[in-house]
């Protein structure tokens, strides 16, 4: 009895140990679930007030811009929530081995995918 209590006490230590890191890692997660919806939300914006827009002489060309600002909102959207599962379980398995390191090719990743979304935005409002 005495060897099994410590060896279960031992493994809430070290769940507990870094509680407030896990916690944090928790939060972190689920700002990245509400910044993808966020950026699904602002294609599936976009996407529908152009094509409820009552101007019917937009030109095909913007047309064909607002569908790409639309699917690349949701791909981008798509691949920030996977990039947010893979990053939290990395973290999860780091918080408990203490050797945490940045997230810095996703970040990279993220921003070059958002600057090429602005640009289509960029384009379609040049063209409206």
């Amino acid at each position: 009895m005495g060897k099994n209590d410590s060896k279960h006490s031992n493994n809430q230590t070290l769940d507990f140990k870094y509680i407030q890191q896990h916690l944090a890692n928790e939060r972190t997660f689920l700002a990245w679930i509400r910044t993808a919806i966020a950026i699904m939300g602002v294609g599936f914006l976009v996407t529908n007030l152009h094509f409820t827009s009552t101007n019917s002489a937009l030109p095909s060309m913007s047309n064909f811009l607002v569908t790409l600002i639309g699917f690349s909102s949701v791909v981008l959207g798509v691949f920030t929530i996977l990039l947010a599962i893979f990053g939290y379980i990395r973290k999860l398995h780091s918080i408990n081995n203490q050797s945490f390191q940045t997230a810095k090719i996703s970040l990279i990743l993220i921003s070059i995918c958002m600057i090429l979304v602005a640009i289509l935005f960029a384009v379609y409002i040049i063209l409206l």
